[in-house]
């Protein structure tokens, strides 16, 4: 029987080089998914050429986003898959895994032969990868929060995660910058015929280098008491629907806030403008970059903000603004003036970077280290694929039913509320000990008095 840590800060074991190598560690792997993500999105008026008949450009065109909506239904298995095994395994491990799985499956994307080589395997093929991403896509945000999350000092844990979707947010930038330079250098028949794989391929040594990243990190100081006391669970899916079932719904909801307003802000705003404002795609797309750029910005300050105030002042304030400001603010954008366009849309990526500066370390700190991989990721895997993923079909569909070009904003309104409903649930859980009571009931070895001290944890 092993013995347990001496009795001692679990942030000793923490110095300042190794947190900054396992931030990298935890958001380098969210960087080249929402970089894949990105480029299969920009570019799939081009997939569709390429894999699918030329008949019909619509067709195909329709066919290459169903594809794309694949990735996005797979993702709750990928999450049970991967937020078990991290939750039996450690972290190490899963965050190994899904970067490896992205970057071979971003590979094979880059060199599949086109439909006019290879006829009906084109597309069957390329549905196979975007399942491989979808399912490690799954496994990516639980596995690289609760890393994050479990390395961070709690006086500093905000920060800490935040640079999770300070990845997500620079992916995003870097896909739209890559495929700008590449409808610089190339024609529109070069980039058909083979320069579109140039962005895939080259997220394919960022991905590698992230696996040798993550290959030498150690697994987190909670997930190793777990081990020294023997309390790692061996059901964690069959544990948080019985005993954290009240977490994952609050988790649910914050991610259904995060999840709807990221898609409505920085993926459904673009096309929005184009087609009901007026707005050029190249005016639209500079916004878009704009709204990006100026995220990268605002999320460590909001995890930094999280801190200092909590966590629920903090997401109150952005879920409020939003219930208030949703719908002025679409009204300032369809006035048609420049400046109103520009400040709209600032205002709501404003909004935004909050929630995504502080949703992820709050539902973190919700879970016991027990299930806290598998809560999160089913929760959040879930969320992404019922909600997020359809909030551009459905906002077109209201739009045209209704008449009204106010309806985003009416709907993140309601998202707004969603979020104040969830922020009232919770509990506030700055400097919360990662260590709960749960992690502790079926310990076989003297339990150190310091995970039993929450004053221990606020003092990191």
């Amino acid at each position: 029987m092993s013995t347990a840590t001496p009795n001692r800060e679990i942030a000793d074991l923490i110095d300042q080089k190794s947190l900054r190598k396992n931030v990298v560690a935890g958001s380098i792997g969210v960087l080249v998914h929402w970089f894949d993500w990105a480029v299969y999105a920009y570019l799939a008026g081009t997939l569709a050429a390429v894999f699918f008949p030329e008949e019909n450009h619509t067709a195909g065109l329709l066919a290459a986003f169903a594809v794309f909506a694949v990735s996005f239904l797979v993702r709750p298995i990928g999450a049970i898959i991967f937020g078990r095994l991290g939750d039996r395994l450690g972290r190490k491990q899963t965050l190994s895994l899904v970067i490896l799985a992205m970057a071979l499956a971003t590979l094979v994307l880059g060199l599949l032969p086109s439909y006019d080589s290879i006829g009906i395997w084109a597309p069957i093929m390329l549905i196979a990868t975007r399942v491989v991403q979808g399912l490690a896509a799954g496994g990516e945000f639980g596995s690289a929060a609760a890393f994050l999350g479990e390395f961070s000092p709690a006086k500093r844990r905000g920060f800490g995660v935040s640079w999770l979707e300070f990845g997500s947010l620079l992916g995003f930038l870097l896909a739209s910058f890559v495929v700008f330079l590449l409808n610089q250098a190339f024609t529109a028949d070069e980039i058909t015929a083979w320069a579109w794989r140039i962005p895939f391929l080259i997220t394919v040594p960022l991905g590698f280098v992230g696996l040798y990243i993550r290959r030498k990190i150690e697994d987190t100081p909670e997930f190793k008491q777990l081990q020294e006391l023997e309390t790692v669970s061996h059901a964690p899916v069959k544990e948080v629907f019985q005993r954290n079932f009240k977490q994952f719904i609050q988790t649910c909801g914050m991610e259904i806030f995060m999840n709807v307003t990221f898609y409505v802000v920085l993926v459904y705003l673009f096309t929005y403008q184009e087609v009901y404002i007026g707005i050029d795609a190249g005016r639209a797309a500079l916004l878009s970059t704009m709204a990006s750029a100026f995220g990268l910005i605002v999320v460590p300050l909001a995890g930094i903000a999280s801190d200092r105030f909590g966590r629920k002042p903090v997401l109150m304030t952005a879920a409020i603004a939003q219930v208030l400001l949703s719908i002025p603010m679409f009204a300032l954008m369809s006035s048609g003036e420049e400046w109103a366009a520009f400040v709209s849309t600032l205002g709501l990526a404003l909004i935004l970077a909050i929630v995504l500066g502080t949703h992820a370390v709050t539902v973190v700190e919700l879970f016991p280290t027990r299930t806290r991989q598998t809560g999160l990721s089913i929760a959040y895997a879930v969320t992404a694929a019922l909600f997020a993923g359809t909030a551009p079909y459905v906002l077109t569909w209201l739009i045209e039913a209704t008449g009204n070009h106010l309806v985003p904003g009416f709907f993140l309104a309601v998202v707004g509320v969603v979020g104040v409903v969830t922020v009232i649930s919770i509990p506030e859980t700055r400097g919360i000990s990662l260590i709960k009571e749960q992690d502790l009931e079926t310990a076989t070895v003297t339990i150190p008095t310091a995970l039993l001290d929450p004053a221990s944890e606020n003092s990191r």
